[in-house]
């Protein structure tokens, strides 16, 4: 709370003060009362109204004359801007108990204004004080500044301490301060900008000035500027651009605070007395995944021409699904990625949105393989921020990979809307040890608060990524997408039902050279692989239960999609091209081919997946990723990545 403002009165010299428009000025009448006196009355100039504080049995006499009581206080506001110095008075008369006058204590105020109405307060920050959630909150919003406007910049613009180009500007949030009142008062009275030095490394103000017919824009706040002066103060407007320098992460909110003081300087030299101090609020928008039911706007993948596992072939199943989407496609050279083919590992795209700009920004992961500068080298631009988080040490495992991370749709739980989805992030079950994503990724991810991130089980896995066991799709009905899960019960159920028609003979992968076949009767026969699957089944139904509690599910809303895994030294990879691992292009799915056994001149994995998802108006292409990326250990969406259109819905009407 603001210290409040106080003016001593004196019966032997007038006192003189600034008041801040609309604020209560406090009367210290103690200090100036005369020996004798036990009344007095206030008189103001008419902009001035006074406010008598005092206990309910006070009363005033029938002279309007007030006794002198220590628990009465006199307070005064003024509802109008000074044209000239002290042009309010306030004059306070002292009275004996025979009713005559014994002195008269003098106040001149000169009005500058501060407040919030952008109509009537001549001195304002035209912002908000505080910061609120939902569709009836309230608070500014402030991006960080992590693209590349500016031509030659080694890094991100927010790593720059000065404004380059106009585009630059463009990212910034505007900051106005206006100040009105008689200019003379501001030879005595200093206005100063500041931040609060746990903000300051997490933003940067710029002033902008005008250097004859140029404007300039000097960096007055931030990380090694607490302060800052404003000169010529009482001249209308003051315009500043704020940049936010980090994202919200652990041990900082994305809150950041600004505040403009109204200092009293005694003498020239004065550090200077705040009289009345005004604080306005930001919070840095946060970084947000899309989901697949997001419009694709444009995919990526990596070219690998050279070997064996060449991905030419790949290439060309790709280009046709794209041609049916309509989706911008961006192949990515070798050159470019050092031979590694595993975009969706590496990077995420999402994007970051204020009210006056929206742009996509990619999430570089700590994998840091062949991709390792890709992100930062070749998609950060213009209107294309960049961030990364490292643990220390630079120690990772295979689940800090973003293959490891999803999203989920938007998705009502017992009353609770997540109006952006659920961010999934794969891990080992709550109370065990294991692999896990790196501590300064979920940090970032849960700092950012729009998207409630949500732990489930995949650490099962030998890659131990999410989308190995789980992809959501778009649907016309029900909740508008369905979660395919992953199903061993569901693939042996058809190779029972496709034994028991008389295809028992029929076998996988034919036409690949070298890999292993076996019929519908050998998968069928094959106890081991039987009893892999069973613990499959188990850690994959676990994640069911999950998930419909924490994304509000029903078994309507799942569909299992059939497929067969095998364990090494305990952990599960794809028996067959991984299906579930699919790339998800509006209604147009990309899916890996399972070279499942054939009947009926069809692969029957291929048909029995045609049969659950071509009713909710999906379109399946089936595309050979065998040997450039499952016999691997990835699959179709390892190997593309997709960036999508932001939501509509605005993240600041979340109620976190």
């Amino acid at each position: 709370m603001a210290p409040r403002h106080v003016v001593p009165m004196s019966t032997s010299q007038a006192a003189r003060g600034v008041c801040v428009l609309g604020t209560e000025v406090f009367l210290d009448t103690r200090r100036s009362t005369p020996w004798g006196a036990t009344s007095f009355d206030v008189h103001a100039t008419p902009a001035v109204t006074v406010h008598m504080i005092h206990s309910p049995t006070t009363k005033p006499t029938m002279d309007s004359r007030w006794p002198l009581d220590p628990d009465i206080e006199v307070v005064v506001t003024i509802d109008v801007t000074s044209r000239t110095v002290d042009d309010n008075q306030v004059k306070i008369s002292y009275y004996d108990h025979e009713g005559h006058e014994l002195a008269v204590a003098w106040l001149y105020l000169t009005c500058v204004g501060w407040g919030k109405s952008c109509s009537c307060s001549p001195m304002v920050l035209l912002l908000q004080a505080k910061w609120t959630w939902g569709p009836d909150g309230q608070g500014a919003v402030l991006l960080v500044n992590c693209d590349r406007d500016s031509p030659g910049v080694g890094g991100t613009d927010s790593g720059q301490a000065d404004i380059r180009t106009l585009a630059d500007l463009q990212d910034m949030s505007v900051m106005l301060l206006r100040t009105q009142g008689p200019s003379a008062i501001f030879a005595e009275y200093r206005v100063v900008l500041h931040v609060p030095e746990s903000d300051a490394d997490k933003v940067r103000v710029f002033h902008a000035v005008r250097d004859g017919a140029r404007p300039l824009y000097q960096p007055v706040l931030g990380p090694d500027k607490l302060s800052y002066v404003l000169e010529h103060a009482g001249h209308g407007d003051s315009t500043f651009y704020v940049e936010g320098l980090a994202f919200p992460d652990r041990g900082f909110s994305g809150l950041v605070s600004f505040s403009a003081s109204l200092l009293e300087l005694p003498h020239k030299d004065s550090p200077g007395t705040p009289i009345f101090t005004d604080t306005v609020v930001f919070r840095v928008a946060p970084w947000i995944m899309t989901p697949n039911t997001q419009q694709p706007l444009e995919v990526f993948v990596c070219s690998i021409k050279q070997g064996s596992d060449s991905n030419e072939a790949f290439l060309e199943g790709l280009r046709t699904l794209l041609r049916k989407a309509n989706c911008k496609l961006t192949v990515c050279s070798e050159q470019d990625t050092r031979s590694d083919r595993w975009i969706q590992d590496e990077l995420e795209f999402g994007y970051v949105e204020a009210p006056h700009k929206t742009f996509p920004v990619v999430f570089d992961s700590p994998r840091n393989r062949g991709l390792k500068d890709f992100a930062f080298k070749k998609i950060l631009g213009p209107d294309f921020g960049y961030v990364t988080r490292e643990p220390p040490g630079k120690s990772v495992t295979s689940l800090d990979s973003f293959g490891n991370l999803d999203v989920s749709p938007p998705v009502t739980v017992r009353g609770k809307e997540y109006p952006l989805g659920r961010i999934l992030i794969g891990s080992p079950l709550p109370w065990a040890s294991g692999r896990r994503m790196c501590r300064a990724v979920r940090d970032f991810l849960f700092a950012q608060k729009v998207q409630a991130p949500l732990e489930v089980y995949s650490e099962w896995l030998s890659v131990g990524h999410v989308d190995e066991f789980l992809t959501f799709v778009p649907a016309l009905d029900r909740k508008g997408f369905r979660l395919l899960l992953a199903s061993p019960n569901a693939c042996y159920k058809l190779f029972k039902e496709k034994q028991q028609q008389g295809h028992g003979e029929a076998t996988q992968f034919i036409g690949l050279k070298g890999a292993e076949k076996k019929s519908i009767d050998e998968i069928l026969a094959d106890e081991s692989l039987r009893s892999d699957n069973r613990h499959v089944q188990r850690c994959i139904d676990w994640n069911r239960d999950l998930l419909k509690q924490e994304l509000g599910l029903s078994e309507q809303d799942i569909v299992d999609i059939p497929q067969l895994f095998i364990l090494t030294d305990s952990r599960a990879d794809a028996l067959f091209p991984d299906m579930v691992n699919m790339l998800v292009l509006g209604r147009h799915l990309g899916i890996p081919k399972p070279f499942g056994p054939v009947v009926g001149g069809r692969c029957c994995l291929e048909q029995r997946v045609r049969e659950l998802l071509e009713p909710l108006g999906l379109s399946c292409t089936f595309i050979d990723d065998f040997f450039s990326y499952h016999v691997l250990s990835g699959d179709v969406h390892c190997g593309t990545n997709v960036r999508r259109k932001p939501f509509a819905f605005k993240w600041w009407d979340v109620v976190p």
